[in-house]
């Protein structure tokens, strides 16, 4: 409420005024390559602080995942067709 009158005492303030929005919109585009730069420059600093793995520590995870989805791949294969043995047998005792 108070930020609504103010803006009624301030015409600059207002929407209505088209050199406020000019002039906010070309600040915005003036200081877009700053704001880039230091975005580039925080990116920097982060990937530094980032401790990358070696290349045993790559291929050691790498091995451990391939080892456990085919692990979860074959039991899931198993356990579904059992269900599926299961489902069936006793569909076709109840057929009969």
């Amino acid at each position: 409420m108070a930020f609504q009158a103010e803006r009624l005492k301030n015409p600059a303030m207002s929407d209505d005024a088209p050199e406020s929005r000019m002039g906010s919109f070309w600040a915005r585009v003036k200081e877009y390559p700053q704001r880039w730069r230091g975005f580039l420059h925080e990116v920097r600093v982060e990937m530094r602080q980032v401790t990358w793995p070696s290349r045993h520590d790559v291929i050691v995870t790498t091995f451990v995942v391939i080892v456990a989805v085919a692990f979860f791949g074959v039991f899931f294969f198993a356990t579904d067709n059992t269900a599926l043995y299961l489902v069936t047998r006793l569909l076709n005792l109840f057929k009969r």
